[in-house]
């Protein structure tokens, strides 16, 4: 399903949830500062980029392209954290993890509407997503839960639960 509202065409799944996708941005693989935006709505509140799925685009797609559009950044595309659904606003978003390799000194949303970027700790960007944007505070509580200490990789069995073999 879809609609055409100002330019833009909305993609819509079959629940009637505009289909949307958004990355974390992170500054490194370490995943311990991430990038936010300014909202084009509320310019002193901060958001994480993301955007409508256009008509037969992949929501990885998507998430990249909205992350270039909004935050002026590329980088490696990670995990999928998961869809996160706002029952409010009827949104269903796909999050994946981005490590940003290239940062752009003007990118579209600066030179069109003077939006703003900024490196957060995770503790600073809950806080500051919590009250505003509860939602997107949560893609954060998930990231949390996809954290391997040695990063998903199968441990070996220690030396001494090998079988003996002589």
């Amino acid at each position: 399903m879809m609609k055409v509202k100002s330019g833009q065409t909305r993609t819509y799944d079959r629940d009637g949830y505009k289909k949307r996708a958004a990355c974390v941005c992170f500054r490194s693989g370490a995943e311990d500062e991430v990038l936010l935006v300014s909202s084009s709505r509320y310019p002193d509140r901060w958001i994480v980029p993301g955007g409508g799925l256009e008509p037969e685009e992949e929501p990885s797609a998507a998430a990249v392209r909205e992350v270039f559009e909004e935050a002026g950044v590329k980088g490696t595309l990670g995990r999928l954290l998961g869809v996160f659904e706002n029952f409010e606003r009827k949104h269903r978003t796909f999050v994946y993890v981005l490590t940003v390799t290239e940062i752009l000194e003007d990118w579209e949303n600066s030179v069109s509407i003077g939006r703003k970027r900024r490196w957060f700790s995770i503790e600073e960007a809950i806080h500051a997503l919590q009250g505003y944007k509860p939602v997107q505070a949560s893609y954060f509580q998930s990231l949390k839960k996809n954290c391997h200490p040695n990063n998903g990789a199968i441990p070996l069995p220690s030396q001494s639960a090998l079988p003996d073999v002589r």
